[in-house]
């Protein structure tokens, strides 16, 4: 098979939103059109027994949300398509965060009745520092929605980007007769009888033949439209690819993906507009997707996806090349040459075995405890390392202590295995020895997800203590005596899982004070050593 062939028909994307805007519905949707399931599952409502194949966690099902990325590759009319599916709530923005890193393009999910929301405009600045490509959808037509220029206002306003809507929405509610391909210059027609069938009527109409669309849509609608048209004609920006792929400019489409209406025109122009793998910055090196040899970087690791086997998954984007089972590859961090065995494609939690994989691929590798996220595998020619991933610095923290003193060996490897993921980070006192771990977060929700993971995992109680402590500061200091550092009682020196010497604070002011007290001491935010 042909390299560059095979990787040029790589999509690989991440779908992101505020949480209930339908991001995971969506996913569902484009999982079916690509075979990849035969029906959609819904995250919430009674109607429904099946719960989205993206949300595999049980307190996922349980929540009706996604708490976790998960994977997914499909074949979709000639392209191999890897989406990214990520958490839309906020507590769990640093997992959605080092997902991005992964994808070469974003699919922004928008509530058309409420516009722009807080958790939206943290990930769009996530994606406009990586100046990837942006395509949005504006989702949940068939309920009442805002004004469309309203809302192509809202995004230019709050992002700062320009705005091109491939389609445009005739009414909404009870009142959505359809979308307007602005292309094509047909209307594909809404029929609310005809909810979640796969394929929508193309009715072509010319804006031109206003008796016909009285017919259709109505008069008052029908003028609205013609209205709409000339102005978007006449005052819009204009479609320039080179702007898509920069970042600059975002294609806009209308639908609802609880229907299935306009799901499969908008998967259908994302597929020509959004680019295949993209070259990648290793240092001061461009790697190329189809000119370098095999590459990779770890973004994610999940431990226990398969509760029968207990095992850790290290998720790989494979930046350049072509990967072959068993080929030997070199780990940089660990300086080593290595081989990757059984390497998984994957579909939420299912998994399949694969011989071979190609530059924006997703895979995952089984990980005895060697990954850590950021990590770079490449052709042990190359010696390339990828810039690492920053982490957030968090802002809540518990002590955690198991309730039953006998299963000691199993709290230490759950806390242990679920930070190496990142979700969370843990601290311990300084050489006491004493049972506890303290765990920082950037949302509270990571506490429960911690808690119930502990629980159905490694079948262990914990007691949750709250902290008041609200930031934390790494010691950057090489060489320095730890005993001699005058602490205040508001402050609290801990240790990482890796050693390296933190402290908590109850405010800025202490963070003042105790540097005005220790001379020469030097912080951080996030631990740079």
């Amino acid at each position: 098979m042909n390299i560059e062939k095979e990787i040029n028909r790589r999509r690989t994307f991440a779908i992101i939103s505020h949480p209930d805007a339908g991001k995971t519905t969506l996913t569902e949707k484009f999982l079916l059109y690509g075979g990849a399931i035969q029906m959609a599952g819904a995250v919430k409502g009674k109607k429904h027994s099946k719960h989205a194949v993206s949300d595999w966690m049980e307190i996922e099902k349980q929540r009706g949300i996604s708490v976790t990325s998960s994977v997914m590759q499909f074949e979709y009319d000639n392209y191999c398509i890897n989406i990214l599916d990520t958490p839309g709530h906020q507590d769990f923005s640093e997992d959605t965060y080092r997902t991005l890193m992964a994808a070469d393009s974003a699919v922004m999910v928008i509530d058309g009745s409420r516009g722009i929301e807080p958790q939206t405009r943290k990930l769009f600045k996530v994606c406009a520092m990586r100046h990837i490509p942006i395509f949005t959808f504006i989702n949940k037509m068939d309920r009442e929605a805002k004004n469309p220029f309203d809302l192509m206002e809202e995004l230019e306003t709050e992002f700062g980007i320009g705005t091109y809507p491939v389609n445009w929405p005739i009414g909404s509610g009870d009142r959505f007769k359809g979308v307007y391909d602005r292309d094509k210059k047909h209307i594909l027609a809404f029929d609310n009888s005809e909810r979640g069938k796969k394929k929508a009527d193309k009715i072509e109409v010319s804006l031109d033949d206003p008796d016909t669309l009285y017919q259709l849509i109505g008069e008052e609608l029908t003028d609205q439209l013609i209205e709409d048209v000339e102005l978007l004609d006449g005052a819009s920006y204009e479609f320039d690819l080179n702007q898509v792929h920069h970042g600059q400019l975002t294609p806009v489409f209308f639908g609802s993906a609880l229907t299935n209406f306009g799901v499969e025109p908008f998967l259908q122009n994302f597929l020509k507009m959004t680019p295949s793998p993209l070259a990648r910055k290793a240092q001061d090196t461009i790697v190329d997707p189809v000119s370098s040899p095999f590459s990779a970087f770890v973004f994610k690791i999940q431990a226990n996806m398969n509760k029968a086997h207990r095992d850790r998954i290290a998720f790989m984007r494979i930046c350049s090349g072509r990967f072959d089972k068993d080929m030997n590859v070199y780990h940089v961090q660990r300086n080593k040459s290595m081989k990757l065995s059984q390497p998984q494609q994957m579909m939420a939690q299912d998994r399949e075995v694969i011989d071979e994989a190609y530059a924006g691929d997703i895979i995952g590798v089984f990980d005895p405890g060697i990954f850590s996220i950021g990590d770079t595998v490449c052709d042990p020619k190359m010696k390339i390392k990828f810039d690492n991933i920053p982490t957030f610095a968090p802002e809540h923290f518990e002590l955690i202590i198991q309730k039953d003193t006998l299963k000691r060996k199993q709290f230490v490897k759950g806390v242990s295995q679920i930070a190496q993921e990142g979700a969370i980070q843990i601290y311990q006192e300084p050489s006491t020895g004493v049972e506890k771990v303290y765990v920082g977060v950037v949302g509270v929700l990571q506490f429960e997800v911690l808690e119930y993971r502990l629980k159905q995992e490694y079948n262990v109680d914990i007691i949750r203590e709250p902290l008041s402590y609200q930031y934390v500061r790494w010691i950057q200091n090489e060489d320095i005596d730890i005993k001699s550092l005058k602490i205040s009682l508001d402050a609290k020196l801990l240790q990482d899982f890796r050693g390296n010497y933190l402290i908590l604070f109850n405010s800025t002011y202490t963070i003042k004070s105790i540097l005005d007290r220790n001379p020469g001491l030097i912080l951080a935010e996030v631990n740079t050593k």
